[in-house]
């Protein structure tokens, strides 16, 4: 409790710098209701330092390891962004530029966004040519064929699912190593790459800028251990990697900025110190001393620092708050009790004190309470309220839905990453109103989805977000709430468990939605239908804070990758001050 006082403190002190701000929003993926008020959301949109000189060495410091660099298993965003801006390339990707602009598709790997055919279910791509490998050997579609491939292999869990589920003929597919090869994957040349789908898909375009689609050469296979030395077809490659420590990126001597419109590559080196404390990392960029000039954060800024930074333009100056365009969610385990009780899990939508948990996350110049599952931009711009439960809860009808189920106390766990622990803690004191006893487990970042994707070590409830691969329901419901892509390990997503024979019908009628329009609104209409069933709990739409160091020049928060600095384009003013 005191720390949350603390915390309301500092708060207050961010809500009164509100009122006399104004900033201004350049998210393309929808207004999270903060809008231009928003003091942390004055970088909006803003390229930071200006254009940066080529040279240097920038630093990453970071709470964490990657979870997966190995672009078969590499989901989650900050993640996504990092590899495949800096170690591989994809057959399409995303503009280099904050605000709307991010959002655009253009070739990357390939000479265009791809050519449909068969109404849509079948997909060409032709590769660039001279486009290299950090051993100069050139990039074959037969290498992303093989990616692909390796994506369904058992062992290689955590990425994403969009292969398994577009591509015709997966059923029962279990990847290369075992010697067997997709029939609907087709490369006839080297430069030429065609994907049959099992149903058409009209932005199979924007699922192709996903790690899945970026090229491993069979003859680099390395099965898990190829996390650790992912084989370059970026700007950049590994010249050491100490997991949990330090990883060390160097230039890629083969990579030819000629076929590559995106990557601006101006440092000479990336390195990334791993295992630092949150509050460490806060102060060092924000004190800004020698090398400590030269980095950028990975992980969040703490919500504790905000009124470190917020107060005083030089430092709220080197802010970035972008919206993540994400929703937060508290998972209910519906596999077992008490959370396989609808009525239990409908009384969870009414004890989380969600205002509690947006205090402890920074309060509102960071965070918004969530209404719906699905977040703004794929909503029309607002959350949908169909339930219109208060901000602090309802405890009385969390208590009588309680009673009605026979479940007037309980005692659950709850895991978290390291970093969420106060939101931990604000959820804790919310559920204790309705005579909920919450245990929390705090993990280490860098395993946590490892730990909460392993149905064997799913504990009753977890803490995470879910964000659209590119703006489409498509990405966002199915992989939330569709019960068929739930895995015993390597679980994405559907972290609740959730299965449910009506759900899953109509979203196989969605999917075979001709059109978009009809599509967008079907979504929307599911996702009230959901809140009524309660798989698990919206809780917070989110900022992303990241502080960068005084010589830091063309950062940005990218639209697409949930407000992390795209590693496309930053880089140093003066070179010559950094170390390392």
């Amino acid at each position: 409790m005191k720390k949350r006082t603390q915390l309301a403190l500092a708060t207050a002190l961010v809500a009164a710098l509100v009122l006399g701000a104004s900033g201004c929003s350049g998210t393309t993926k929808g207004s999270t209701g903060a809008g231009a008020a928003n003091p942390a959301a004055a970088n909006d949109g803003k390229i930071l330092g200006g254009t940066p000189v080529k040279g240097g060495t920038l630093t990453v410091l970071s709470n964490q390891d990657f979870a997966h660099l190995d672009p078969a298993r590499n989901w989650v965003m900050p993640t996504m962004d990092f590899g495949t801006r800096l170690l591989y390339r994809t057959l399409v990707t995303f503009k280099a530029e904050p605000g709307k602009a991010g959002s655009e598709l253009v070739p990357d790997l390939a000479t265009d966004l791809g050519t449909p055919s068969n109404g849509g279910r079948t997909w060409t791509f032709t590769l660039k040519e001279g486009v290299k490998y950090e051993d100069g050997t050139p990039v074959r579609a037969q290498d992303i064929k093989y990616n692909v491939e390796r994506s369904f292999a058992p062992d290689l869990t955590g990425g994403p699912d969009y292969a398994a589920q577009y591509l015709a003929g997966t059923e029962g597919y279990k990847g290369p190593l075992q010697g067997q090869h997709l029939d609907s994957v087709k490369t006839p040349d080297d430069r030429t790459i065609v994907f049959e789908l099992g149903r058409p898909v009209a932005e199979f375009s924007a699922t192709a800028t996903l790690p899945t689609f970026a090229p491993v050469p069979q003859s680099q296979e390395k099965g898990t251990q190829y996390d650790a030395r992912p084989f370059s077809s970026g700007p950049y490659k590994i010249e050491s990697y100490d997991r949990d420590k330090k990883l060390v990126l160097v230039r890629n001597e083969h990579w030819d900025p000629a076929t590559d419109t995106v990557r601006k590559a101006y440092p000479d080196r990336f390195v990334v110190v791993m295992g630092l404390k949150g509050g460490q990392i806060d102060d060092r960029i924000i004190a800004g001393e020698g090398a400590d000039a030269s980095t950028v954060q990975y992980a969040d800024m703490r919500p504790e620092s905000a009124p470190k930074v917020l107060p005083k333009p030089e430092v709220k100056a080197r802010l970035l708050a972008e919206s993540q365009g994400c929703t937060e969610m508290l998972h209910l385990n519906n596999s077992r009790a008490p959370f396989d009780d609808p009525k239990v899990r409908q009384a969870m939508q009414y004890a989380v004190d969600k205002e509690a948990v947006v205090t402890a996350g920074g309060g509102p110049a960071l965070n918004e309470v969530a209404t719906a599952y699905l977040p703004p931009a794929l909503s029309g711009g607002k959350q949908a309220d169909t339930l219109k439960i208060p901000p602090a809860g309802d405890p009385a009808k969390a208590k009588e839905l309680l009673k009605a189920a026979g479940k007037e106390t309980l005692k659950v766990s709850l895991a978290v990453s390291t970093g969420d622990k106060g939101k931990a803690e604000a959820i804790q004191q919310g559920l204790a109103r309705v005579g909920i006893e919450v245990v929390i487990d705090t993990v280490d970042p860098g395993a946590y989805y490892d730990v909460i994707g392993d149905l064997s070590t799913t504990p009753d409830m977890t803490l995470s977000g879910w964000c659209p691969d590119y703006p489409s329901g498509s990405t966002w419901i199915p992989f939330v709430f569709d019960g068929r892509t739930i895995k015993p390990k390597g679980n994405q997503g559907n972290y609740s468990q959730f299965r449910d024979e009506e759900v899953m019908k109509r979203i196989d009628e969605i999917n075979a939605m001709t059109d978009a329009k009809e599509a967008n609104q079907a979504w929307i209409d599911l996702d009230a239908k959901l809140m009524a069933k309660s798989p698990n709990v919206p809780v917070l739409l989110e900022r992303k804070p990241l502080l960068v160091g005084t010589n830091i020049a063309g950062a940005f928060g990218h639209p697409v990758w949930t407000g992390t600095i795209d590693y496309a384009t930053v880089g140093l003013k003066d070179p010559s001050k950094s170390q390392g």
